[in-house]
């Protein structure tokens, strides 16, 4: 009986869980857009913009919604950490793609390495959020200007959930929003990409 009931309870309390990839080119804010997730999500104080250092390696953070689980990675951008990228491919429900909206001289590296991820046979079906990040300056590349640049490459992510969404990881502005599409998304494609369960 206490097995039934131990399995039974178990059952119902159990929680889907999701990996979310943030994948980007150095400084583009990859880490102000994690620990700003973890504020707004959580509720905590996170880390201050001018402690975070460039990732080497992976940050990770955790955020419920409803009764499922996102799991954030956020992969260091810089060049030689690129390599350990396509290890978390076959893992993830949902990838995030950051772009520095002011660093307009990277951009054409930027598409290179968005167009190197979209055609990996690992992430086919899998959500893609671009994120267009630094919104708060003045300098900043608007969302219609990163959609132009970006229209080639679109066109090989054919049917699946992709998205550009505007937002300032610093000010917070947009980050739930992204958050709520990514999950919508995610939630629609557990028949490519089913969650574990813990």
């Amino acid at each position: 009986m206490y097995t039934l009931l131990s399995g039974l309870h178990e059952y119902l309390t159990r929680r889907e869980e999701f990996y979310v990839i943030i994948l980007g080119l150095d400084n583009a804010g990859k880490t102000t857009l994690l620990e700003r997730i973890k504020s707004i999500f959580l509720g905590v104080v996170g880390l201050s913009p001018n402690r975070i250092a460039p990732t080497v390696g992976l940050n990770i953070g955790k955020i419920d919604i409803n009764r499922a689980r996102l799991n954030f990675w956020d992969l260091g951008g810089q060049r030689d950490l690129h390599g350990i990228w396509e290890k978390y491919y076959s893992e993830c429900h949902a990838i995030v793609f950051v772009v520095d909206s002011t660093d307009k001289e990277r951009i054409e590296e930027c598409k290179e390495i968005f167009e190197k991820i979209i055609t990996n046979d690992d992430v086919e079906g899998v959500p893609i959020l671009m994120l267009a990040n630094k919104q708060d300056l003045p300098n900043s590349l608007k969302v219609e200007e990163i959609k132009e640049i970006f229209n080639k490459i679109a066109l090989k992510l054919g049917a699946r959930d992709s998205r550009v969404l505007p937002i300032s990881a610093l000010e917070g502005t947009g980050v739930r929003e992204a958050v709520d599409w990514l999950f919508v998304r995610i939630q629609r494609n557990k028949q490519n990409r089913p969650p574990t369960f813990k």
